[in-house]
Protein backbone atom coordinates (compact mmCIF):
# COMPACT_ATOMS: atom_id res chain seq x y z
CA UNK A 1 0.00 0.00 0.00
CA UNK A 2 1.42 3.69 -0.83
CA UNK A 3 2.20 5.93 2.10
CA UNK A 4 1.78 9.67 1.66
CA UNK A 5 3.57 11.96 4.22
CA UNK A 6 1.48 14.09 5.73
CA UNK A 7 2.38 17.53 7.92
CA UNK A 8 0.45 19.07 9.94
CA UNK A 9 0.87 21.16 13.37
CA UNK A 10 0.92 19.62 16.95
CA UNK A 11 -1.31 22.13 18.06
CA UNK A 12 -4.73 20.23 19.56
CA UNK A 13 -7.26 21.20 16.31
CA UNK A 14 -5.18 18.95 14.05
CA UNK A 15 -4.18 16.16 16.10
CA UNK A 16 -7.95 16.01 17.09
CA UNK A 17 -8.93 16.43 13.54
CA UNK A 18 -6.50 14.17 12.26
CA UNK A 19 -6.56 11.67 14.73
CA UNK A 20 -8.70 8.85 13.25
CA UNK A 21 -6.74 9.11 9.86
CA UNK A 22 -3.20 9.01 11.18
CA UNK A 23 -4.48 5.92 13.70
CA UNK A 24 -6.40 4.02 10.68
CA UNK A 25 -9.93 4.21 11.71
CA UNK A 26 -11.08 5.89 8.86
CA UNK A 27 -10.85 3.80 5.53
CA UNK A 28 -7.99 5.06 3.25
CA UNK A 29 -6.41 3.33 -0.12
CA UNK A 30 -2.83 4.56 0.95
CA UNK A 31 -0.94 4.76 4.51
CA UNK A 32 -0.37 7.99 6.22
CA UNK A 33 3.08 8.73 7.68
CA UNK A 34 2.67 11.61 9.83
CA UNK A 35 4.97 14.59 9.99
CA UNK A 36 4.69 17.18 13.10
CA UNK A 37 5.69 20.55 12.51
CA UNK A 38 5.41 24.14 12.80
CA UNK A 39 2.75 25.91 10.51
CA UNK A 40 5.75 28.35 9.11
CA UNK A 41 8.22 25.25 8.93
CA UNK A 42 5.67 23.42 6.51
CA UNK A 43 4.73 26.64 4.58
CA UNK A 44 8.67 26.47 4.14
CA UNK A 45 8.86 23.14 3.29
CA UNK A 46 6.34 23.38 0.56
CA UNK A 47 8.40 25.33 -1.68
CA UNK A 48 10.30 22.58 -2.75
CA UNK A 49 7.38 19.98 -2.56
CA UNK A 50 8.87 17.99 -0.07
CA UNK A 51 5.42 15.94 1.53
CA UNK A 52 2.31 14.33 -0.49
CA UNK A 53 -0.05 15.99 2.37
CA UNK A 54 0.22 19.32 3.87
CA UNK A 55 -1.29 21.40 5.98
CA UNK A 56 -0.48 25.67 4.59
CA UNK A 57 -1.16 28.96 5.60
CA UNK A 58 -3.52 30.75 2.88
CA UNK A 59 -1.28 32.92 3.69
CA UNK A 60 1.62 31.01 2.24
CA UNK A 61 -0.44 29.53 -0.98
CA UNK A 62 0.15 32.13 -3.39
CA UNK A 63 3.77 31.90 -3.19
CA UNK A 64 4.08 27.95 -3.78
CA UNK A 65 3.22 28.19 -7.64
CA UNK A 66 1.76 25.10 -9.07
CA UNK A 67 3.14 22.54 -6.63
CA UNK A 68 0.05 22.08 -4.30
CA UNK A 69 -3.67 21.78 -4.58
CA UNK A 70 -6.22 22.93 -1.71
CA UNK A 71 -8.42 20.23 -0.73
CA UNK A 72 -12.14 20.63 0.52
CA UNK A 73 -11.36 19.46 3.88
CA UNK A 74 -9.44 19.87 6.49
CA UNK A 75 -9.11 23.15 6.95
CA UNK A 76 -8.97 25.97 9.51
CA UNK A 77 -11.31 28.85 9.31
CA UNK A 78 -14.00 30.48 10.98
CA UNK A 79 -15.26 33.60 12.75
CA UNK A 80 -13.78 34.86 16.33
CA UNK A 81 -10.45 32.62 15.33
CA UNK A 82 -8.40 35.63 13.92
CA UNK A 83 -4.83 36.50 15.04
CA UNK A 84 -4.53 38.85 17.82
CA UNK A 85 -1.62 41.83 18.32
CA UNK A 86 -0.67 42.06 22.03
CA UNK A 87 1.26 44.20 23.90
CA UNK A 88 2.17 44.75 27.80
CA UNK A 89 0.21 48.12 27.60
CA UNK A 90 -2.58 49.77 25.92
CA UNK A 91 -1.34 51.05 22.60
CA UNK A 92 -3.02 51.40 19.31
CA UNK A 93 -2.35 49.07 16.47
CA UNK A 94 -0.33 51.11 14.05
CA UNK A 95 2.24 52.08 16.89
CA UNK A 96 1.79 47.89 17.73
CA UNK A 97 2.79 47.25 13.85
CA UNK A 98 5.94 49.96 13.96
CA UNK A 99 7.57 47.37 15.65
CA UNK A 100 9.37 45.50 16.32
CA UNK A 101 6.83 43.00 16.87
CA UNK A 102 6.93 38.94 16.75
CA UNK A 103 5.18 37.63 14.31
CA UNK A 104 4.78 33.16 13.89
CA UNK A 105 6.64 33.50 9.98
CA UNK A 106 6.55 35.76 7.04
CA UNK A 107 4.52 33.66 5.33
CA UNK A 108 1.47 32.96 7.66
CA UNK A 109 -1.89 34.40 7.45
CA UNK A 110 -1.29 36.23 10.25
CA UNK A 111 1.05 38.37 8.76
CA UNK A 112 -0.94 38.69 5.87
CA UNK A 113 -3.92 40.72 8.11
CA UNK A 114 -1.16 42.69 9.58
CA UNK A 115 0.08 43.80 6.44
CA UNK A 116 -3.72 44.07 5.38
CA UNK A 117 -4.43 46.56 7.91
CA UNK A 118 -1.59 47.98 9.31
CA UNK A 119 0.08 48.37 6.01
CA UNK A 120 3.20 50.77 7.76
CA UNK A 121 4.86 47.64 9.19
CA UNK A 122 7.56 48.50 11.04
CA UNK A 123 10.69 45.62 12.04
CA UNK A 124 9.15 42.11 11.84
CA UNK A 125 11.05 40.08 14.29
CA UNK A 126 10.18 36.01 13.03
CA UNK A 127 9.77 33.41 15.87
CA UNK A 128 8.24 30.54 16.87
CA UNK A 129 4.31 31.59 17.84
CA UNK A 130 4.95 29.23 20.73
CA UNK A 131 7.86 31.79 22.09
CA UNK A 132 5.86 34.98 21.12
CA UNK A 133 4.42 35.73 24.51
CA UNK A 134 7.51 35.27 26.23
CA UNK A 135 9.36 37.93 24.21
CA UNK A 136 6.68 40.50 24.63
CA UNK A 137 6.89 39.80 28.08
CA UNK A 138 10.55 40.20 28.50
CA UNK A 139 10.41 43.51 26.30
CA UNK A 140 12.45 42.02 23.69
CA UNK A 141 9.85 43.31 21.09
CA UNK A 142 7.05 45.89 21.66
CA UNK A 143 4.37 44.07 20.43
CA UNK A 144 3.39 40.62 18.86
CA UNK A 145 1.14 38.84 16.50
CA UNK A 146 -0.04 35.74 18.38
CA UNK A 147 -2.11 32.76 16.96
CA UNK A 148 -3.23 29.05 17.97
CA UNK A 149 -3.64 28.92 21.63
CA UNK A 150 -2.00 32.06 22.34
CA UNK A 151 -4.92 33.84 22.11
CA UNK A 152 -5.99 32.17 25.44
CA UNK A 153 -2.74 32.48 27.72
CA UNK A 154 -1.59 36.36 26.82
CA UNK A 155 -3.22 37.38 29.90
CA UNK A 156 -1.39 35.10 31.88
CA UNK A 157 1.67 37.08 30.59
CA UNK A 158 0.52 40.02 32.16
CA UNK A 159 -0.42 41.51 28.28
CA UNK A 160 -3.25 43.49 27.01
CA UNK A 161 -4.93 42.88 23.81
CA UNK A 162 -4.14 45.38 21.16
CA UNK A 163 -6.41 43.92 18.26
CA UNK A 164 -8.68 41.50 17.21
CA UNK A 165 -7.14 40.80 13.36
CA UNK A 166 -10.00 38.40 12.80
CA UNK A 167 -12.50 40.99 13.87
CA UNK A 168 -11.67 43.40 11.57
CA UNK A 169 -11.66 40.85 8.89
CA UNK A 170 -15.08 39.85 9.40
CA UNK A 171 -15.86 42.96 9.96
CA UNK A 172 -14.94 44.10 6.37
CA UNK A 173 -15.64 41.28 3.79
CA UNK A 174 -18.85 39.29 6.52
CA UNK A 175 -16.75 36.47 6.05
CA UNK A 176 -14.83 33.36 7.99
CA UNK A 177 -11.23 34.07 8.69
CA UNK A 178 -9.16 31.64 6.33
CA UNK A 179 -5.96 30.28 8.29
CA UNK A 180 -4.96 27.53 6.97
CA UNK A 181 -5.86 24.39 4.58
CA UNK A 182 -4.97 21.01 3.61
CA UNK A 183 -2.70 20.40 0.39
CA UNK A 184 -1.96 17.71 -2.09
CA UNK A 185 1.03 17.70 -3.86
CA UNK A 186 -0.16 18.42 -7.58
CA UNK A 187 1.89 15.26 -8.94
CA UNK A 188 -1.03 13.27 -7.07
CA UNK A 189 -2.96 11.44 -9.37
CA UNK A 190 -6.78 12.81 -9.38
CA UNK A 191 -8.08 9.71 -7.80
CA UNK A 192 -5.38 9.69 -4.80
CA UNK A 193 -6.78 13.88 -4.49
CA UNK A 194 -10.02 12.63 -4.16
CA UNK A 195 -9.32 9.85 -1.97
CA UNK A 196 -7.23 11.74 0.29
CA UNK A 197 -9.82 14.36 0.65
CA UNK A 198 -12.37 12.31 1.57
CA UNK A 199 -10.09 10.33 3.94
CA UNK A 200 -9.51 13.62 6.06
CA UNK A 201 -13.01 14.25 5.87
CA UNK A 202 -14.25 10.98 7.32
CA UNK A 203 -11.25 11.78 10.18
CA UNK A 204 -12.87 15.22 10.73
CA UNK A 205 -16.61 13.60 11.23
CA UNK A 206 -14.98 10.69 13.04
CA UNK A 207 -13.58 13.44 15.57
CA UNK A 208 -17.13 15.01 16.40
CA UNK A 209 -18.52 11.58 16.66
CA UNK A 210 -15.90 10.39 19.32
CA UNK A 211 -14.10 13.50 21.12
CA UNK A 212 -12.71 11.16 23.33
CA UNK A 213 -11.29 9.43 20.93
CA UNK A 214 -8.14 11.46 20.18
CA UNK A 215 -7.55 13.02 23.91
CA UNK A 216 -4.32 11.01 24.71
CA UNK A 217 -2.90 11.77 21.29
CA UNK A 218 -3.77 15.70 21.67
CA UNK A 219 -2.54 15.80 25.01
CA UNK A 220 0.42 14.38 24.30
CA UNK A 221 1.50 16.63 21.18
CA UNK A 222 0.59 19.37 23.18
CA UNK A 223 1.66 19.20 26.56
CA UNK A 224 2.01 22.31 28.19
CA UNK A 225 -1.60 23.04 27.63
CA UNK A 226 -4.07 22.81 30.12
CA UNK A 227 -7.70 20.59 29.19
CA UNK A 228 -9.76 23.40 29.32
CA UNK A 229 -7.25 25.40 26.46
CA UNK A 230 -7.13 22.32 24.34
CA UNK A 231 -10.71 22.02 24.86
CA UNK A 232 -11.25 25.83 23.75
CA UNK A 233 -8.72 25.18 20.94
CA UNK A 234 -10.11 22.92 19.39
CA UNK A 235 -14.25 24.08 20.02
CA UNK A 236 -12.80 27.35 18.06
CA UNK A 237 -10.21 26.17 15.39
CA UNK A 238 -12.26 22.81 13.96
CA UNK A 239 -15.78 23.59 12.97
CA UNK A 240 -17.86 22.55 9.97
CA UNK A 241 -15.54 24.64 7.46
CA UNK A 242 -13.43 21.64 8.86
CA UNK A 243 -15.43 18.85 7.10
CA UNK A 244 -16.21 21.02 3.69
CA UNK A 245 -14.99 24.23 2.74
CA UNK A 246 -18.20 25.03 1.06
CA UNK A 247 -18.91 28.33 -1.31
CA UNK A 248 -18.61 30.69 1.78
CA UNK A 249 -15.10 29.14 2.69
CA UNK A 250 -14.26 29.56 -0.95
CA UNK A 251 -15.09 33.16 -0.93
CA UNK A 252 -13.24 33.64 2.04
CA UNK A 253 -9.97 32.50 0.85
CA UNK A 254 -10.68 34.14 -2.82
CA UNK A 255 -10.71 37.19 -0.94
CA UNK A 256 -7.77 36.43 1.03
CA UNK A 257 -5.68 35.33 -1.63
CA UNK A 258 -6.61 38.29 -3.56
CA UNK A 259 -5.59 40.56 -0.98
CA UNK A 260 -2.01 38.40 -1.09
CA UNK A 261 -1.55 39.36 -4.91
CA UNK A 262 -2.93 43.05 -4.45
CA UNK A 263 -0.11 43.40 -1.91
CA UNK A 264 3.21 41.87 -3.75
Amino acid sequence: MTTLRFGFSPCPNDTFAFHALVHGLVEAPFQIEPVLLDIEELNRRAHTGELELTKLSFGALAGVGDRYRLLGSGAALGFGCGPLVVAREPIDLARAAAGPIAVPGLQTTAVLLLRRFAPALGELVELRYDRILGAVERGEVKAGLIIHESRFTYAEHGLVRICDLGELWEEETGLPVPLAGICARSDLDAATCAAAAQAIRASVEYAFAHPEASRDYVRANAQELSEDVRRAHIELYVNDSSIDLGETGLRAIESLLHATRASR
